[in-house]
């Protein structure tokens, strides 16, 4: 039981690192004039290519019930197609990979209620209490020079469209999770994915687009987004999802922000100002809080 909890933990903590960065990888592409609906097709190409190999010679791909196919195609609008929209726009008007991640990561606040309320998830006040104090070290975060500008909260309203799409997102995973393993779910999500975004490709971006602006320095990005957030991110998060439940397997992507803060200032992006770590160290405090439980998780 101890050996499988430390499993749940490590998944879930990987699938944050790898979105952290995400951050950071996509506005690399959007400085360099990668058009949008270009970078969100590319990326759920290339990943429903590289998880449908995988799960084929793997043996992991499960029929889809005729009964549950509404519920797939609901869960690729939630995301990737709703997600990925808010969060790509909304970065791109925001221009910060910080910024950016600080506003994903309230995202346990909304799964908290939607756990709760409509799954019957037990929460206890400790794990209220976790989640909820984060939200100073967000806020130190996001204000860290004291205002946002006005210009950006266009960019701040999309972003949340990206939250509550991802809540929802969570919901259906839960009801899916029980019936199919994480691969057939994350396959058939970055095929209808890609699907998806094909209409918005050719009707946005195919005319002016040219496959020569495929370089080095667009392909690496569009490569390590498709095969570590969107491929390897969303399996172990599934299983979490499974394991923790949406609210406590949510809590864990305050983290995201740290990591993208840390990865920005590491790659000279962006400052890491005293106020920025002490929100970040408040954020990293009540995740740790928010997963205080008096039973054992139930991991199968």
């Amino acid at each position: 039981m101890v050996n499988s909890k430390v499993v749940v933990y490590i998944s879930v903590i990987t699938a944050v690192i790898f979105w952290g960065f995400s951050f950071i990888w996509t506005n690399s592409l959007l400085l360099q004039n990668f058009p949008v609906y270009s970078l969100v097709f590319f990326r759920m190409t290339f990943a429903a290519i590289i998880i449908t190999a995988i799960s084929y010679f793997a043996g992991k791909i499960e029929k889809v019930e005729k009964r549950d196919r509404k519920w797939f195609l609901l869960l690729v609008l939630l995301e990737p197609f709703i997600y990925f929209i808010g969060e790509t726009f909304g970065l791109k008007i925001v221009n910060s990979p910080t910024l950016g991640s600080i506003i994903i990561s309230t995202i346990p606040i909304f799964a908290l209620i939607a756990g709760s309320s409509f799954l019957k998830e037990r929460i206890t006040p400790i794990n209220v209490f976790g989640i909820l104090i984060t939200l100073p070290g967000i806020l130190l975060v996001v204000f860290d020079k004291g205002e946002i500008d006005v210009s950006h909260y266009a960019g701040i309203i999309l972003l949340f469209i990206a939250v509550f799409a991802a809540v929802g997102y969570s919901m259906v995973v839960k009801k899916l999770a029980g019936t199919y393993n994480s691969y057939t779910i994350v396959t058939y999500q970055h095929i209808l994915g890609a699907l998806y975004f094909l209409p918005m490709f050719l009707i946005y971006d195919y005319k002016e687009f040219s496959f020569n602006s495929l370089t080095i320095d667009i392909i690496k990005p569009l490569l390590y987004l498709a095969v570590f957030c969107s491929s390897l991110a969303f399996i172990l998060f599934i299983n979490s999802i499974k394991a923790l439940g949406i609210a406590r397997a949510n809590t864990f992507t305050t983290l995201v922000p740290v990591v993208s803060a840390f990865g920005a200032y590491a790659m000279g992006h962006e400052m890491m100002s005293m106020r920025k770590i002490i929100g970040i160290l408040i954020v990293v405090a009540g995740v740790i809080i928010a997963q205080r439980q008096k039973s054992s998780i139930p991991v199968k």
